[in-house]
């Protein structure tokens, strides 16, 4: 599906409206930009790679497919620069460009005779709050049983492995993670990557810079924000010239 860019007031409208959300919920509202021809009271129940994939497409869409990550060695804390590439990243992901991206019904497998759907965003939320990593993917494996056995904690933990492994092979965009290797150092490790987060930083990023031109331009012409962004990036940045900015 071809995506707009978005405008720069639009870019505005929802750094300010995903400000003080949750980055899960950021990630819906990113979501909800990228498809706006989509009911948005089901994104909280889509999996996870559907909407990693659409996050990755509008990333290409407002800044094109080349990502430069920053990344600290786990071992001996040096700073990386990793270069990615959005097309492979979707291709990793194993992506049908023929499908519409959009399943209201999660896929279903079934382990140790018990029914298991993948996780949505709403399944990550709920375990937000767990500090225990295991206890949170044990939490997790609880919701998504579609099954609801008795309580079974040890049960869930030893088909943790099983259960997450057949999540990767039909959701395999749920989780993206680098395989990463230091220079200085040698230490190779995977690492996860969180393609919400970087789109909303970046969102951030340009969205502050417009507001810091806005400002110089209204406090040097009293221009309003609807004039400004009426200019051609060009004469604007002509002016932003002649105001020493």
């Amino acid at each position: 599906m071809h995506m707009q860019v978005p405008g720069e007031a639009e870019i505005l409208s929802l750094w300010e409206r995903g400000l003080a959300r949750h980055p899960i919920d950021r990630a819906l509202l990113l979501y909800a930009w990228a498809r706006p021809d989509l009911p948005s009271s089901s994104f909280p129940d889509l999996p996870l790679g559907t909407i990693n994939r659409a996050l990755l497409r509008l990333r290409e869409t407002c800044f094109g497919p080349r990502i430069i990550a920053c990344i600290d060695c786990k071992h001996c804390s040096t700073r990386m620069e990793v270069a990615l590439d959005t097309g492979q990243l979707l291709a990793a992901t194993n992506e049908d460009e023929t499908s519409s991206d959009f399943k209201v019904s999660p896929a279903e497998f079934e382990v140790s005779n018990l029914r298991f759907r993948v996780p949505c965003s709403r399944d990550l939320a709920a375990v937000s709050g767990e500090r225990d990593i295991n206890a949170a993917a044990v939490k997790l494996l609880e919701r998504c049983c579609l099954d609801r056995p008795e309580k079974m904690d040890e049960g869930f933990a030893n088909m943790l492995s099983e259960v997450e492994a057949a999540m990767e092979d039909l959701d395999p965009a749920a989780e993206i993670n680098l395989s990463l290797s230091c220079e200085d150092c040698g230490h190779s490790w995977l690492a996860d990557f969180n393609i919400g987060t970087l789109l909303w930083d970046e969102i951030d990023v340009r969205a502050r810079a417009l507001l810091a031109e806005v400002h110089s331009l209204a406090q040097a012409y009293g221009w309003t924000e609807p004039e400004i962004f009426a200019l051609s990036p060009q004469r604007r940045a002509a002016y932003l010239d002649m105001v020493g900015v």
